[in-house]
């Protein structure tokens, strides 16, 4: 398998550049866009333009602003132009006229929320009616940005030589075909049948002449799971406008500012506990801010939901969950849809509970966790939580390591003065992913994986996958495993082939190699029986049922019936001089089912863990008035290779014979271990992320009477904090 190009590796001959007009405003009324004189052969393409719906696959967003202008930056025109620097004068001195909408409540945030989507579970009730002690906490995650190696864009040309058809689909018969032949997408995605359904509806064209090859993806995070299919668009309406190719690609500011982040979360958990720490009763109120327009609100939601339940047991739950949408830019998942925000504030939150108590953090959860509370389907796995915990312990020493921090807190605790230079704690959390996603999309989840023997005995493995990882590896291997196939007679192909959905929560190495697999089994049953070539394709789709024992409105559990499970161990120091933690060392324990290939998934959890670590206390950016500053785009900062901890992995044997996801762990375990660890070396139990260095210095600088706290619970004075 070639490796694919890169973006901005490709130039079509009779090249046009194009460059957005975007708003200035978070809300308003768009009225006109006034543009400078254009020189000969430059157009501007506005919403009016569209031949199509004006409406992205899957969101009611909008490809070119018509009438509403929801945050600052959204596009509003595409200027095409054979000059990149013309084109990038004349958008920046083109003019937006809007009326702008007053915010009704003057004394809020200009910014405003709005409600979009809730959800209820169990039965409310006022937990401070329960009988034993009440632990509260507030924990809130910030955002992250995802930094590609190449910014988000797409290249767009018509190709006449090719096939009116080049695929089996139906045409609609309300589309129609593309005079030009076929229209050529070239864009970085991780879906490329979400840009070919995008381009489709907007420019009104039956599906088969619309040809999308996607090209060299890199680390994207979950960042390129639908943006692409926008900026694809604005290139496809070039390419259709004026029939000539059109490049449209990001600069590396414009990205920063505009495309989405991981969304923030607020999450309010009470519980009440008797005096050995068992949970009698919990409420969690929830919230996340998903930006303008809200994409994929309810698959965020149900899976921050999931989250906040961990692995424990809770008798009696009710949880009210919110998602909002507000005048910044789209917020998206960023590795995993919204579990790892859920967990963090759980994992926290039983850091409490056992501070309370003044029990061990992994005594408390060896007692309490139960991975079978998270997979009922999953009767054959056979690792319990007491053998990933005690797993965690063994290989960090952190039995003795905690003992000795806490008697050192314990005597800083007692002293007047504190003599130490670097402060240590240590931490644990646990953690678990799906295998995909809860909800269907438009396409209703049915996806495909296509296998042919050809007759000169060659394998062609045709699925519609972008990852950057080493499928066709781990493909040759199966291959060779169920048929003697030499991995040099085996061929992947992207191009037009069957959709296997999106590449994201492990879905290609637990849903699409499964879907492999059975291709290749299915052939060696027929290999000797018919004649070549045989083609054979095997499908998914989503399943009835429901999550934790009817707890969530999610419709497929199939997703979520064998998760990838891990315990995270973090120990750190305080550098009081620098008032920043220092990692002194990570230890993971994962239990991944069959691991396929070992070097593909320690890489994948290497890299999760550094970016992990960046969200809890590297990565600091925040939108002020509805816009990134631009010093946080100037002063962004993520981690070197000098500054990454030591990180060890150990995979606990199983006799699973099905790969688990794994590439999203550390986001779901990592933060609550760190932030557990730095709150044992200050003696203060920090309850947000990213951790910033202030809220190191109040705790060092002020006297305990007068250190404001980071995060203040939204509950009675009356509950332990």
């Amino acid at each position: 398998m070639a490796p694919l190009p890169f973006l901005e590796d490709i130039y079509p001959k009779n090249l046009l550049y194009a460059a957005t007009v975007r708003s200035p405003a978070a809300r308003g009324k768009l009225k006109n866009i006034i543009i400078p004189e254009l020189p000969d052969d430059y157009k501007l393409i506005s919403a009016r333009d569209i031949p199509g719906e004006n409406r992205l696959e899957g969101t009611n967003m909008p490809v070119l602003a018509s009438k509403n202008l929801s945050y600052i930056g959204e596009p509003v025109a595409i200027i095409i132009g054979n000059d990149k620097t013309k084109l990038e004068e004349l958008a920046s001195k083109s003019r937006v006229i809007y009326d702008e909408e007053k915010n009704e409540n003057p004394g809020e945030d200009p910014v405003e929320n709005e409600l979009i989507r809730e959800i209820k579970i169990g039965n409310d009730y006022d937990i401070f009616e329960q009988k034993g002690k009440i632990v509260t906490g507030s924990f809130s995650t910030g955002i992250q940005e995802h930094w590609y190696a190449e910014p988000i864009g797409a290249v767009c040309w018509r190709d006449e030589q090719k096939s009116e058809k080049l695929n089996t689909e139906t045409k609609t018969g309300k589309a129609r075909p593309y005079a030009g032949g076929t229209l050529i997408i070239k864009t970085a995605t991780q879906w490329p049948y979400h840009v070919k359904r995008s381009v489709t509806r907007v420019l009104g064209l039956d599906s088969a002449f619309i040809s999308v090859e996607p090209s060299a993806l890199c680390i994207h995070m979950d960042g390129k799971l639908w943006y692409p299919s926008l900026i694809a668009c604005h290139a496809a309406l070039g390419t259709f406008i004026t029939n000539r190719p059109v490049r449209l690609i990001l600069s590396k500011e414009e990205d920063f500012l505009y495309a989405p982040k991981r969304f923030g979360s607020n999450i309010n958990i009470a519980s009440s506990i008797d005096d050995n720490g068992n949970i009698l009763a919990s409420k969690i109120d929830i919230s996340v801010n998903l930006g303008a327009y809200g994409v994929s609100g309810d698959e965020i939601l149900n899976q921050v939901c999931l989250g906040c339940l961990g692995f424990y047991k809770f008798d009696n739950l009710h949880i009210t969950a919110r998602a909002k949408q507000a005048n910044i830019p789209p917020q998206g998942p960023f590795s995993g849809f919204g579990l790892a925000q859920g967990q963090f504030a759980i994992e926290r939150h039983i850091s409490q509970i056992a501070d309370t108590v003044k029990q061990d953090q992994a005594i408390w959860r060896l007692n309490h966790a139960d991975p079978k509370l998270i997979m009922p389907l999953s009767l054959k796995n056979n690792i319990s939580s007491a053998d990933l915990i005690n797993s965690a312990l063994k290989i960090s020493d952190y039995c003795r390591k905690w003992a000795s921090y806490e008697l050192l807190r314990q005597s800083r605790k007692n002293e007047k003065e504190d003599n130490s230079d670097k402060p240590r704690g240590i931490g644990i959390a646990l953690g678990y992913q799906s295998n995909g996603l809860i909800f269907p999309g438009e396409d209703n989840g049915i996806y495909t994986a296509e296998v042919t023997l050809t007759k000169e005995c060659i394998l062609e493995i045709k699925t519609s996958i972008t990852s950057s990882e080493d499928y066709n590896k781990i493909w040759e291997k199966i291959a060779d495993e169920t048929m003697s196939i030499k991995p040099e007679m085996v061929h992947i192909i992207s191009t037009n082939a069957p959709d296997c959905g999106p590449s994201c929560s492990s879905r290609n190495i637990t849903v699409v190699t499964k879907m492999v697999e059975r291709c290749c089994l299915a052939i060696k049953k027929q290999r000797f029986r018919d004649p070549l070539p045989i083609t054979v394709r095997r499908s998914i789709k989503p399943q009835s049922g429901s999550l934790r024992a009817g707890l969530m409105e999610a419709p497929d559990i199939n997703s979520f019936s064998k998760p990838g499970l891990a315990a995270a161990v973090v120990e750190v120091s305080i550098d009081l001089v620098e008032c920043i933690p220092v990692i002194r060392g990570i230890w993971l324990t994962i239990d991944g089912g069959k691991i396929i290939s070992a070097n593909r998934a320690k890489r994948s959890i290497m890299r999760a863990s550094i970016q992990a670590l960046g969200w809890a206390f590297i990565e600091n950016i925040e939108y002020t008035d509805g816009i990134l500053p631009k010093t946080q785009y100037d002063n962004f900062k993520i981690f070197s290779p000098m500054e990454i901890p030591p990180i060890h992995i150990n995979f606990l044997d199983t006799d699973n014979s099905e790969p688990k996801g794994v590439g999203e762990l550390p986001f779901t375990c990592i933060p609550a271990a760190f932030l557990q660890a730095v709150s044992q070396a200050a003696d203060h139990c920090y309850k947000s992320i990213p951790l910033k260095r202030k809220d190191i210095w109040e705790k060092f600088k002020v006297s305990d009477e007068d250190t404001p706290a980071p995060n203040a619970a939204k509950f009675p004075a009356q509950a332990v904090k």
